[in-house]
């Protein structure tokens, strides 16, 4: 312990003396990306490891019976960490690094260092429908997050060490550092500015050379090209494009449904029990639904459908054709289920190899229907194909589908139905959802950043930052004569009218009493009540500055009053200082 405080006692002084710091960001981009891919290597090895000691503690012919409370049991123990020895909530990985980015200064709590680890490899390794990508993006975040904490560095050097631990995380967990770099950008909506490409590159390739050195340099989905693309069916990646977009819609809506209905129930212990016995049923019917899938998916790049019937209750009907294809499309359709209730029930994981799992099938059932109908269309190409429109809709992020399913199966000679289909895709599910499965609960709330320069500085702004309470209060049965004296003490030309309980009831301007405040005969007669208005819009505390923003553009007003859940005025947020405040935040993200 004495030897690691000295270590960073000499890093602090380094990097004071130094004075610079943009290396001291790529050097921790560096070590935050090795530390990611680390993290990524112990979530696989604790999922192999616990994956195996129930394959071997279990006899053949009750495997399929076990799986009915497999699930139950690792999403019980993940819920029992996290509710008596954490005694916190363990938040979705990608989510949770929008939501610090977007809301919370860019800072994630510690336990992100180990939690996710943990919680996933229990809800995983027995048998929950979830992948580990999310979990392990949530540790490099929660390494990023930390590293900037300790070494003090800016809000918008936290934003890219945040960036660049999810590249280094998700390069690591996939063994595809562009990826990475494109899913930090795309994804994480880091903005693309030499300023902040270097340490994402950085980190990214350091997750993947030690996800290399620790997990082997073998391609996650080895794929071998056996029927080369034919432009002559570029028709036909347009249509998978279309179907993949239409599945991903399904996705998203059905995600979002089910999280719904988990959320309306009582307890945790409710979810978890409607959860585990739903999630045991599921993989009971389709074992196929197990964990995380990659041997589903690598048995469809292969054209390999055998896995529908292996230790299934469907055994006997492998042979009839549209079985096979009734049992492609269900799969795809309750595996979007059965991820949805993992969540729900209290598990934690991600939803990469979910959507990969689905367009794989999705994929390979269009291509047996059309082959049966008379073409000539290759299944594993299709799988692939798929699996990229599956990501592009899904996440609403072409580029990544395209860069990490060409890095993951090494399927490069297919870029062009990849491009075609990823597109087509992402066209078609933004005809029906605006915001991913990520970010969908941010969005709806305002808190969500894009990469819209302007809003995002807008939404990052502090409404206690600009709020201006130096305005004298008055009551509404003051008379003219007090608002007189309450002018003469206030540089102001505004005064709010409040109740003796501090709620807000309205504006005197100076303006309107100009013309009468100089008769004294008036004084006592006139009170405060009769000469207020009423303005045509307040803000409320918790609405971000672009709310407050289009309210001063829409109303055309110089100042707005902030008032608090109980009506009790606040103070007054005034145009010139919330565009004075936005002009100098602008500067210091969008310099390079």
């Amino acid at each position: 312990m004495k030897e690691t405080n000295k270590w960073l006692r000499f890093l602090v002084r380094w990097r004071i003396r130094t004075q610079s710091d943009y290396y001291l960001l790529v050097i921790l981009s560096t070590v935050v990306g090795f530390l990611s891919g680390l993290g990524a290597a112990v979530i696989k090895h604790a999922v192999r490891l616990i994956e195996n000691y129930l394959d071997r503690g279990a006899p053949e012919h009750l495997t399929n019976y076990l799986h009915l409370i497999y699930p139950l049991i690792g999403i019980g123990l993940a819920v029992f960490f996290m509710a008596f020895i954490l005694r916190q909530q363990v938040d979705h990985g990608i989510p949770s690094i929008l939501y610090a980015i977007s809301k919370n200064h860019a800072y994630m709590k510690p336990h992100n260092l180990y939690s996710s680890i943990i919680t996933s490899a229990l809800t995983v390794g027995f048998g929950g429908s979830v992948g580990l990508e999310g979990p392990t993006v949530a540790t490099g975040g929660g390494i990023g997050s930390t590293f900037g904490t300790i070494f003090k560095i800016n809000y918008r050097e936290k934003i890219i060490l945040l960036g660049a631990a999810s590249a280094g995380a998700m390069s690591a967990i996939f063994k595809a550092p562009m990826a990475g770099v494109v899913f930090a950008l795309e994804v994480i909506m880091i903005d693309l500015t030499t300023y902040s490409i270097i340490p994402i590159l950085l980190a990214s390739v350091t997750g993947s050379l030690t996800s290399f050195l620790l997990l082997g340099t073998n391609v996650l989905y080895p794929f071998e090209l056996k029927d080369s693309f034919q432009l002559s069916q570029t028709w036909y990646f347009i249509l998978l494009g279309i179907i993949t977009g239409f599945m991903a819609v399904y996705f998203t809506k059905v995600y979002i449904i089910v999280e719904k209905f988990f959320h309306n129930l009582k307890t945790p212990a409710l979810r978890l029990l409607i959860g585990g016995l739903v999630l045991g049923v599921l993989i009971f019917l389709l074992p196929a639904l197990y964990g995380e899938g990659y041997y589903t998916i690598n048995s469809a790049l292969h054209g390999d459908y055998s896995y529908l019937f292996n230790n299934s209750i469907f055994y006997h009907l492998q042979g009839h054709f549209g079985m096979i294809i009734f049992l492609l499309l269900l799969l795809a359709m309750l595996k979007v289920v059965a991820t949805s209730t993992t969540f729900g029930a209290g598990g934690i994981g991600g939803i990469f190899a979910p959507t990969l799992f689905t367009g794989a099938n999705i994929g390979l059932a269009t291509a047996l229907i059309f082959n049966f109908l008379g073409y000539e269309i290759s299944p594993s190409n299709s799988a692939l194909v798929a699996m990229s429109g599956a990501i592009s809709g899904v996440l609403l992020a072409p580029l990544t589908g395209i860069i990490l399913i060409s890095e993951i199966t090494h399927g490069y000679e297919l870029l062009f139905p990849l491009l075609v289909t990823s597109t087509i895709s992402y066209i078609t599910t933004r005809l029906f959802i605006q915001n991913n499965v990520y970010s969908h609960q941010l969005a709806q709330r305002g808190e969500l950043l894009t990469h819209n320069a302007d809003k995002n500085i807008l939404r990052i702004l502090n409404i206690e930052d600009l709020l201006e309470k130096d305005f004298v209060m008055v009551f509404p049965d003051q008379s003219l004569g007090d608002l007189v004296k309450a002018v003469t003490v206030s540089h102001r030309n505004l005064f709010p009218v409040v109740d003796y309980d501090g709620h807000f009831l309205g504006i005197v301007s100076l303006d309107r009493i100009r013309k009468i405040m100089f008769k004294p005969e008036l004084y006592d007669r006139i009170k405060v009540k009769d000469i207020m208005f009423i303005p045509p819009v307040v803000a409320k505390m918790g609405e971000n500055a672009a709310i407050i923003a289009e309210k001063l553009q829409k109303h055309a007003i110089f100042n707005i009053v902030v008032v608090d859940e109980g009506n009790r005025y606040v103070g007054f947020i005034s145009k010139a200082n919330l565009f004075s405040k936005y002009r100098s935040l602008l500067s210091r993200f969008s310099a390079d």
